[in-house]
């Protein structure tokens, strides 16, 4: 199984965000997404999961085409997507919020749902704690291990991760940076867009750097000479 992204372009309106992005991801590999604010590391995530429509160019998942697909039947597939501003549905409760991750893996009995919660609440007590209340009435930092809770309760074969440390204490952030390590030695794909580049290298196996849309630097984060040529092109 692979991800692979080919010669990408998404446009918002007469705007030429993403310009011909490639790139490819295996299981068990985070690879990261860097750049200054504005470049389309969002957009291109958002093309991924389905939010906003590629104009050319094909996204592909374990040889299905995902390029053009509305976004229930891409999580379906099997894709998860923790967007930047964490999407709690208002009115649902934690658990309800929970049980819309599990469309990403269709077919299941409910005594497997069940179990997959539960596995949920046991790595996440705090959620378990909660598990009636509103979403939207949790901290930030709850809300974002919620938002992460949503996508790993469907066992995704991809999972994109939008700048989950933005905003969050030191502990926080330790805590989300584990859940993406679980993820990886479970074998998801994981595409990470994050400001916190030395953090995200420490997960990282390999990276992307976006420039106005188009890839400008790629290499192996552990690889000296690839992260000083990262950090040389992503410099303010």
């Amino acid at each position: 199984m692979m991800l692979k992204i080919d010669n990408l372009h998404v446009h918002y309106g007469l705007s030429h965000i993403i310009q011909g992005i490639s790139l490819e991801a295996r299981p068990g590999e985070v690879v990261g997404i860097f750049g200054r604010n504005g470049v389309g590391k969002t957009t291109l995530m958002k093309a991924v999961a389905g939010w906003v429509k590629p104009t050319d160019g094909d996204i592909i998942l374990d040889e299905t085409r995902l390029a053009g697909l509305a976004p229930d039947r891409i999580c379906r597939h099997g894709v998860g997507f923790v967007p930047e501003d964490r999407r709690i549905f208002p009115g649902l409760s934690v658990e309800e919020n929970l049980q819309l991750g599990l469309m990403q893996r269709a077919g299941r009995s409910r005594s497997e749902e069940k179990s997959e919660i539960d596995r949920i609440y046991q790595r996440m007590p705090r959620l378990a704690e909660r598990r009636r209340q509103a979403g939207t009435t949790l901290s930030g930092g709850e809300q974002q291990m919620l938002a992460m809770a949503r996508v790993m309760v469907g066992r995704p074969r991809l999972a994109l991760i939008d700048e989950p440390s933005e905003g969050l204490a030191p502990m926080i952030v330790a805590d989300i940076f584990a859940i993406i390590e679980e993820m990886k030695a479970a074998g998801t794909i994981v595409l990470l867009v994050e400001q916190n580049v030395g953090g995200a290298l420490a997960l990282a196996d390999r990276f992307y750097a976006i420039e106005r849309g188009t890839v400008v630097v790629s290499g192996h984060a552990g690889n000296d000479a690839d992260k000083a040529r990262l950090m040389e092109a992503i410099a303010v």
